[in-house]
């Protein structure tokens, strides 16, 4: 069958990678894709978030299958209008694809089912916000309650960086509509991890686990990004630790979702930090995560046609999803700046001496007569396997010291196992 990815960065690019490996794949289209996409699908100038024009391709172009890479068009609701045209799509509906469109409907159903979860308090103008921080101890958490490109999220250490947080987001409106609610919650100190799940409605199947670097910096210092790095599984993650988190957080979400009659069909990613031994969820995203997809791609062993097929069609339970026992490392190339202002268009060198250890996935790349240019903020994505995480990072690195730009930046520490273990 034809199919088309929606959205344009790595974890597109991995999607297509991993798509195109499936004998149902025959053609495959990306909209709108980047440079490195071109290589391997049919790229179509169709925004994102043209939920009627991506509609109108896929009818004249008889797609088979839509995935949908990004969460804005999602949350704006292109599941319904797909399905309402007869047309197959993966992905959750408008109404399920709300917990990311909104921190605080995530918060209300954890804490409405006893899902573990941290502490908070919502507020809708500065002053209530600044006031409800004397609830809490700390360093604080100060969450956009939108969508904000996976900057909504600030950590603040004392009192004088939540205000200056809160009105950042509320007053000055650095990340727009998104800061119009703000969600101020108690920090949780553990070790971070990531589990993505599979969902059909009826059935939940978790993903091999993997571990993501949100802070721009080494050491997990600076400011929160969209994720500078990941590596797959997280060996913290043990087999009592996936059968706590299944018992206490995955289970209970099936159930929530069934007693709230949310058709969940599509990826669920469940952030959740493990504190003391215990897990607590830190936040929903209705989609595959970015960048834990392109290290999960490296290992998934099943069909992931099939897999987006049977979730799809409510036939997930009759699915084994099985992963390469391998591990995969990702190093996020960015542009200087990152997550502020970056410039764009700077040639990148060195891609054709990667050789078959690693692969590429490119996410902010555009064509020019240059040859292939920067036009992102995280630019390419420098991925391998390997028999464990330490011979998978170092294939990784080594590519990475083929590639070059100007204003070039990356984390060094990326899948160096350096978090607590208890």
């Amino acid at each position: 069958m034809n199919l088309l990815v929606v959205g344009s960065g790595g974890r597109e690019h991995a999607l297509i990678y991993k798509l195109k490996q499936s004998p149902l794949c025959e053609e495959i289209y990306c909209a709108p894709g980047n440079g490195g996409i071109a290589q391997i699908a049919t790229c179509v100038d169709i925004a994102a978030d043209d939920l009627n024009g991506l509609c109108e391709f896929a009818q004249t172009h008889q797609i088979g299958l839509t995935v949908v890479g990004p969460e804005v068009p999602l949350v704006d609701g292109i599941v319904d209008l797909f399905e309402s045209e007869g047309l197959k799509i993966f992905g959750p509906n408008k109404e399920c694809a709300a917990f990311e469109g909104s921190k605080l409907l995530t918060k209300q159903f954890l804490m409405k089912y006893h899902i573990p979860t941290a502490h908070y308090k919502e507020s809708s103008n500065a002053q209530d916000a600044i006031a409800s921080l004397e609830l809490f101890s700390y360093p604080v958490v100060v969450k956009a309650d939108g969508l904000a490109a996976g900057k909504g999220v600030l950590i603040c250490e004392n009192r004088e960086e939540a205000i200056e947080a809160i009105e950042s987001v509320m007053v000055e409106k650095t990340l727009g509509d998104a800061g119009n609610t703000v969600v101020i919650e108690e920090f949780l100190d553990g070790v971070e991890t990531s589990t993505l799940c599979f969902l059909d409605g009826n059935t939940l199947i978790p993903m091999s686990s993997s571990k993501d670097y949100k802070r721009i910096f080494d050491n997990d210092e600076g400011p929160n990004t969209g994720g500078m790095g990941t590596y797959s599984p997280n060996p913290f993650v043990d087999e009592k630790l996936s059968e706590k988190i299944e018992k206490k957080i995955l289970d209970p979400i099936l159930s929530a979702l069934k007693q709230e009659k949310l058709n969940y069909k599509g990826v669920l990613y469940v952030g959740l930090m493990i504190v003391q031994g215990e897990p607590k969820v830190l936040e929903f995203n209705v989609r595959f995560g970015d960048p834990e997809t392109q290290v999960l791609m490296l290992r998934l062993k099943s069909d992931l046609v099939k897999i987006m097929l049977n979730v799809t069609d409510g036939l997930l339970e009759d699915h084994d999803v099985e992963w390469e026992d391998n591990a995969a490392v990702c190093v996020v190339l960015a542009s200087a700046g990152y997550p502020g202002k970056y410039q764009k268009g700077k040639v990148i060198k060195g891609l054709d001496k990667v050789d078959g250890t690693a692969v590429v996935f490119h996410a902010g790349t555009a064509l020019s007569e240059e040859g292939i240019v920067t036009s992102g903020g995280r630019v390419l994505n420098i991925c391998a396997s390997g028999s464990d995480l330490e011979e998978a990072r170092l294939n990784a690195y080594a590519a990475v010291g083929k590639v070059n730009f100007d204003g070039i930046y990356y984390r060094s520490d990326i899948a160096r196992i350096y978090e607590k273990t208890k």
